[in-house]
């Protein structure tokens, strides 16, 4: 009887896995969207997406992806003349700020709502680690001794110790949606509203002040007054400058 030939296993060699298509696309979204925040692509610009795929180092699908996101939340607009279409950097116009300064207005006073309400002890430590912040830019209102950009993180720095103190996960989801779209604006034009920084100032005190009294009502309507309010010095700028991008 002949004996039973034995199977033999073909040993294969694993290869390493791919990155997945969503994960490629989630990062060319981030790179690209980090580009247009900081004014690397300019508003306006004209998208060209092999230059943008070479830039990157990443094939055209998922910065095509990317490109269909950011388009979804504002970040690219697609501009047509009569014989073609084109994806552009959206610009940065006086009607998109006037929209997008009250809607983030609401959601951090949403945030200090829920921080009017956390335990005095807490709301004492936030403030106290408010203060600081806003004396710096106190300190470069009065001595008008500034860079656009230490203006621009330092009132980041402010707000981003409200929202992280009274957001939960939804609502710092949509803070984190929506608030680098107004990061173009404050980038670009913060070192021209030198002449008002102190009336932001007064607002961040009134702020702090609410915090500590832990008066959720007075709380809202200091950070939404904020943003609304610095919509309007931010409009004064763009009058005196012009929009960028817009065509």
């Amino acid at each position: 009887m002949a004996p039973l030939a034995t199977k033999v296993k073909k040993v294969t060699k694993k290869r390493p896995a791919k990155a997945e298509h969503g994960t490629s696309v989630d990062t060319a979204f981030q790179r690209i969207r980090d580009l247009i925040v900081h004014g690397r692509m300019a508003p306006g610009t004209w998208i060209v997406e092999g230059d943008l795929c070479e830039h990157l180092h990443m094939s055209r699908t998922p910065v095509r992806g990317a490109l269909y996101l950011l388009q979804r939340e504002g970040y690219v607009i697609e501009h047509r003349n009569s014989s073609k279409s084109r994806m552009i950097v959206a610009p940065l116009t006086k009607e998109d700020a006037n929209e997008l300064y009250p809607i983030i207005g609401r959601i951090e006073g949403l945030a200090g709502r829920r921080a009017a309400m956390l335990p005095q002890i807490e709301r004492n430590e936030l403030a106290a680690k408010l203060k600081p912040v806003n004396d710096k830019l106190d300190r470069i209102a009065r001595e008008r001794s500034y860079h656009g950009p230490e203006i621009f993180d330092l009132d980041h720095e402010f707000h981003r110790l409200m929202v992280a103190a009274g957001s939960g996960p939804r609502l710092s989801a949509l803070h984190q949606a929506i608030e680098p779209q107004t990061e173009r604006y404050w980038r670009l034009y913060a070192s021209s509203i030198i002449n008002e920084l102190y009336v932001s100032v007064i607002e961040h005190e009134e702020i702090i002040a609410a915090l500590i009294e832990g008066d959720p009502d007075r709380l809202e309507r200091a950070l939404s007054n904020n943003w609304v309010n610095g919509c309007q010095r931010l409009g004064k700028v763009i009058d005196v400058f012009g929009e960028r991008g817009s065509w």
